[in-house]
């Protein structure tokens, strides 16, 4: 298959719809990314039994929490768990065991069948940043609204290098809170066709969003459209709203990220092994819950993960200890035999400045390096993940294309090994190798090119104004909102949409809390 696919508005016939082919805006998505390159691996197999013994005992002789949940407790009480008031001990190897029927990858269809992604094995899939209550641009930080929100996903669609639409990415705070989500996946469903995550706020809000999809697809008939983030309140607690939310995903065959929220020294142990035991057991309690649920249900196990500033008390990003972490979990992962979710964007700069460049290109290249399946944040995230930034997401966006050269390998085929132009070079014929047919014929594409960095010399740079690259990446946010064109949409389809969302609307009181 062709490493990038192009989405186009639906064609017509005669003359008019040719030259409306012509003129059309070409938007580029690339497919995900397929590793040709190793994992990093830094435990060897006397420390990775270590750990799983040590989850173990912990599930065993400490437990988890299901709080609020007296559904979860009557799951676990006749799989063969302990279950004392809402605290769960597990049987060693039991939750293991559960964990078996989870399928190691799935496909995430997405409603243009060209961007759907299989997650899992070698893939590689970006989305975008989740959750910031802030927004970042021209005019400085302030609260999202749902204006905000839409321009996010359009530049999703425009973004060349990722592969998903995401969740959350503001919360729109102009909307009421037991409404917004209808207003965010309606904005994910037509104007972007690229994959997309589901409701985890209330159990109602995931039915809501199984149901929409159900519209949107026409029937889901077993089909995996969604992928969304079911985060465990650690240490080893899974309240009754996000395992409400994974029930209903579980039941209806759509995809649950299980992951531990882990601010290392606060919610975990300050060292890394420990940290790595707290997240196994997290992982394996809730993996295996969902398999309770469902057998086979879809289910990424999940290890976000930032250290602690021990002087001011907050969140840490683009750190040594986090890496060790990410790079750990992804072999304990790999070993449970489910794709891996981790790493992104992640910085604690107020900015996107070089504070932001550095923490975000070691928290990118770890991912990468550590076999993660899918990323959620890989563009967007600024101030340890309270502001969704504009220019930081074009900025992200753009560095993205970097980990799909680096996954590619290295190219050992006939024409890779370049005999032919190193002769020809080498014998006299030539002094450097730009004219050689070799170079004329792979120039296009033997190098990653920036779309948004500047290399121009110094007088050019200076004649243009002497832009920054902060500069540079609002100009393009305004490029590619001006660009955007809506991917074509059944109207019928939209209609039923908007109809649902506006009933749904007028069924309830507008809620803030």
């Amino acid at each position: 298959m062709s490493d990038v696919v192009e989405g186009r508005r639906a064609r017509g016939g005669g003359g008019a719809a040719r030259r409306a082919e012509r003129t059309a805006v070409r938007i580029e998505a690339a497919r995900f990314i397929e590793r040709n390159i190793p994992n990093l691996e830094i435990l060897n197999e006397e420390a990775l039994e270590i750990i799983e013994a040590n989850a173990e005992t912990i599930l065993e002789e400490i437990g988890v929490n299901f709080v609020e949940n007296p559904g979860a407790l009557a799951l676990w009480k006749e799989a063969g768990a302990d279950v004392q008031g809402e605290r769960v001990r597990i049987p060693r190897g039991l939750a293991r065991q559960l964990c078996k029927t989870a399928p190691s990858s799935y496909v995430q269809h997405a409603r243009n069948p060209e961007r759907s992604v299989t997650v899992g094995g070698r893939g590689l899939v970006l989305a975008p940043v989740y959750g910031p209550p802030f927004v970042r641009d021209e005019n400085g930080r302030r609260y999202a609204t749902m204006e905000d929100f839409q321009k996010f996903v359009k530049l999703g669609y425009m973004s060349k290098w990722l592969h998903h639409s995401g969740g959350t990415v503001c919360e729109p705070t102009d909307i009421p809170v037991n409404k917004r989500h209808l207003d965010m996946l309606l904005a994910h469903m037509t104007l972007s066709d690229k994959p997309y995550m589901g409701s985890v706020t209330a159990p109602e809000r995931a039915q809501d969003s199984v149901e929409m999809s159900d519209i949107l697809f026409g029937g889901l008939d077993g089909r995996t459209v969604m992928t969304s983030l079911i985060n465990i309140n650690s240490p080893m607690t899974f309240d009754g709203i996000m395992m409400g939310a994974l029930e209903v995903y579980a039941k209806a065959n759509q995809a649950a990220i299980i992951s531990p929220f882990i601010v290392g020294g606060a919610m975990s142990p300050v060292t890394v092994a420990g940290t790595l035991t707290q997240v196994m057991v997290e992982v394996l309690a809730g993996v295996a819950y969902s398999q309770l649920v469902k057998k086979g249900a879809p289910v990424i196990a999940g290890a976000f993960v930032t250290s602690t500033d021990m002087a001011s008390g907050a969140p840490t990003f683009g750190t040594p200890e986090a890496s060790l972490i990410t790079y750990g979990a992804g072999q304990l992962v790999r070993r449970l035999g489910v794709p891996y979710r981790s790493a992104g964007s992640f910085c604690g700069s107020k900015l996107p400045d070089a504070q932001a460049a550095y923490e975000t290109a070691n928290s990118l290249s770890m991912g990468l390096m550590a076999g993660v399946n899918f990323m959620l944040h890989a563009c967007g995230w600024l101030e340890g993940g309270l502001v969704s930034s504009f220019e930081k997401f074009v900025m992200d966006a753009d560095q993205l294309g970097v980990l799909h050269h680096i996954a590619k390998g290295i190219d050992m085929s006939e024409n890779g090994q370049a005999m032919d132009a190193l002769r020809y070079v080498g014998s006299g014929e030539a002094s450097h190798f730009l004219g050689t047919d070799h170079t004329q014929a792979n120039f296009r594409t033997a190098f990653w090119k920036s779309d948004l960095l500047d290399y121009k010399p110094f007088e050019t740079w200076e004649e243009e104004g002497a832009r920054d690259t902060v500069q540079l990446a609002r100009e393009r946010v305004a490029k590619l909102l001006n660009d955007y064109q809506k991917p074509a949409i059944d109207p019928a389809v939209e209609e039923a949409l908007s109809e649902y969302v506006a009933k749904k609307k007028a069924s309830m009181p507008d809620a803030f809390m």
